[in-house]
């Protein structure tokens, strides 16, 4: 099994052998394309109690926002994936995306995570002030790509494992974590672009339990691959968002059409959409996404998660 790809400069490259990075005159075209539907300030929310313990044999699965979940399996580990409980999505505080909805559950609502798993290096996916929260509570072991680890440890949290793709490590329980090849890229600012790795997660646990964390991506044969290699997944958790316009996302984000396609290829029982409805990141309206996936999914077990809201799901066992 392959792992990242670099240029002669030494930027990693998508599975595919492409950049992830933007050319200048592309994202001066999409700044000066305009903004798109607007989004209501703050959307709608429907508070959702806590989660609570999954009975034997299941995964319980809370919807944070975004990209941010808590997953806890029975017997086995509780994993928390891209925390962003921040208002913006930002290198500042008072300008760039905010959040249309607020965090679905507190921190404190929820079970102590085994580890984190911090998918790339994007502020909707690593944010600082929140893993500088996590780091003084029970400042719990971080999973990443490549690149990363000085920056998550400014927050404070000192044990950070950087893998490559397709390079697996095991937590304590027998349960193991691989990192995945996905189609996007990298960046903190204008000069780092593609200088960390980004990719998604696939969790088995020691009972046989299989979960697949996206993180962000393009379609393209590697969730082929993946799902060849590592599926059938019991659950997946799939991007909708974050698509429009097509000429510029369709190299780092899906759209709903191409997400069903993910859910098949990955042979997934259930898949659970993210990385919508939150921050406003690109030009398509709040509720698109979730609108296009319901009218496509057919007898997909494709679920729309409200937002902090707990989805328990059976999982295979082998004991």
């Amino acid at each position: 099994m392959r792992g990242a790809g670099r240029d002669p400069n030494g930027r990693f490259l998508n599975p595919d052998g492409s950049s992830g990075g933007k050319r200048l005159s592309e994202v001066v075209r999409l700044m000066f394309g305009g903004s798109g539907a607007p989004w209501p300030a703050p959307a709608p929310v429907h508070p959702q109690p806590p989660p609570v313990p999954p009975p034997a044999g299941h995964v319980a699965v809370t919807a944070i926002g975004h990209a941010s979940f808590c997953i806890a399996f029975a017997g086995g580990p509780v994993l928390l994936t891209d925390p962003v409980w921040s208002r913006r999505a930002s290198p500042f505080s008072f300008i760039g995306p905010h959040r249309h909805r607020p965090p679905g559950q507190p921190p404190d609502a929820l079970p102590r995570p085994d580890a984190v798993l911090v998918s790339h290096n994007h502020y909707d996916h690593l944010d600082l002030a929140t893993l500088r929260r996590l780091a003084g509570m029970d400042a719990p072991p971080v999973m990443t790509g490549l690149g990363n680890a000085p920056l998550i440890r400014r927050s404070g949290l000192r044990q950070v494992t950087e893998l490559d793709w397709w390079q697996a490590h095991d937590l304590p329980g027998g349960h193991r974590i691989t990192y995945l090849p996905m189609r996007h890229g990298s960046a903190r600012g204008l000069r780092d672009q593609c200088h960390a790795l980004w990719g998604g997660f696939a969790i088995e646990t020691a009972s046989g339990a299989r979960l697949f964390f996206c993180g962000d991506t393009a379609w393209g044969p590697h969730l082929q691959e993946i799902g060849d290699r590592l599926g059938p997944f019991d659950v997946a958790l799939v991007p909708i968002g974050a698509y429009d316009p097509r000429w510029f996302m369709n190299t780092v984000h899906m759209n709903p059409e191409e997400a069903l396609l993910t859910h098949h290829a990955l042979r997934a029982r259930t898949s659970i959409a993210m990385h919508f409805g939150v921050f406003k990141l690109t030009r398509e309206a709040i509720d698109e996404p979730t609108t296009r996936l319901e009218a496509l999914r057919g007898d997909a077990d494709f679920r729309i998660p409200t937002f902090g809201e707990t989805i328990t799901l059976p999982v295979t066992t082998t004991g």
